[in-house]
């Protein structure tokens, strides 16, 4: 097998994801497979030997492409048609679910009809930020060149769009409480060096990830559940449980002083991505509230 054929195999091994994010940020499965042509396309024009993680590669590349999509509906005016943009998007997509009904009714039952209508009312580097990170784990210094800010700012953006989202049903509010009690546990199962329990508490797949100012603590980067629980098994006695930017989180704030902010993304009731934040900067720009493990 040569090298564009390894390539091209790989790429379909991630077509389902790069439709799945694609749909997310477009809401339209039409505009989702072309904007994942477009990302083969730029596959194969590009060297991508010393790619380290292709994937992730793949996933900004797509993110780049709708972002470009998103801005050229705001320049061409779209939002004025009639009704809502992100209720046409479904409607035309439409032909595209009847001709692979397994993906339309995998994606329908991921990403309601009201989360697309909301989510269009998003400003097109508020949505990217928000389906990246919130969605797919996308950690936010991977989301910043392509919108073209500091991982500060991305940050905010996805705080933003967090809240007008979270303000739109009670299902909402009730992952926010399903990330709270998880995020408790993990704190519980990490101070009594409960391996087992971290584990279940842990996509198999979770990546931890410090920003420079954090790693001088310890790794900058781990995958995998067990490595993870390893980390954390029999630590975190000095963490406290933390709203970060609305979300249940840790922090590290010894004499008071905030040095590190665990941030937890948790999808399906397990933790896919742990990210130790530590630059002063982004701590600045991070709103935290301290909260009781009974809350």
């Amino acid at each position: 097998m040569t090298d564009t054929e390894q390539l091209a195999e790989f790429f379909q091994s991630q077509r389902p994801h790069l439709t799945a994010v694609a749909y997310r940020m477009l809401g339209s499965l039409a505009e989702a497979d072309d904007a994942v042509q477009e990302a083969y396309l730029r596959l194969s024009r590009s060297d991508v030997a010393e790619v380290e993680n292709l994937a992730g590669w793949l996933t900004t590349v797509t993110g780049r492409v709708c972002l470009d999509v998103l801005r050229t509906r705001r320049t061409h005016a779209e939002e004025d048609l009639e009704g809502p943009a992100g209720v046409e998007a479904v409607e035309a997509s439409e032909p595209d679910a009847r001709a692979d009904p397994e993906l339309a009714a995998e994606l329908s039952d991921s990403v309601g009809l009201a989360l697309l209508v909301v989510m269009d009312t998003l400003q097109p580097a508020e949505r990217l930020a928000f389906v990246l990170h919130d969605m797919f784990a996308v950690p936010f210094e991977e989301i910043a060149p392509i919108v073209g800010k500091s991982t500060a700012a991305v940050r905010q953006l996805a705080s933003r769009a967090r809240r007008r989202v979270r303000g739109q049903g009670e299902e909402t509010e009730a992952d926010r409480a399903r990330q709270r009690e998880v995020v408790g546990a993990f704190l519980a199962a990490a101070r009594g060096g409960d391996f087992a329990g971290l584990l279940r508490l842990l996509d198999p797949d979770v990546v931890l990830r410090a920003d420079l100012t954090a790693a001088g603590l310890g790794a900058n980067e781990l995958r995998g559940a067990g490595e993870v629980a390893e980390q954390f098994s029999g630590q975190a006695r000095g963490a406290q449980l933390v709203l970060v930017d609305g979300r249940a989180g840790l922090m590290w704030a010894p004499g008071g002083e905030v040095k590190v902010v665990f941030d937890f993304t948790v999808i399906g009731g397990r933790v896919v991505a742990i990210e130790l934040l530590g630059d002063p900067a982004l701590l600045a720009a991070i709103a935290v509230e301290r909260l009781t493990a009974g809350e």
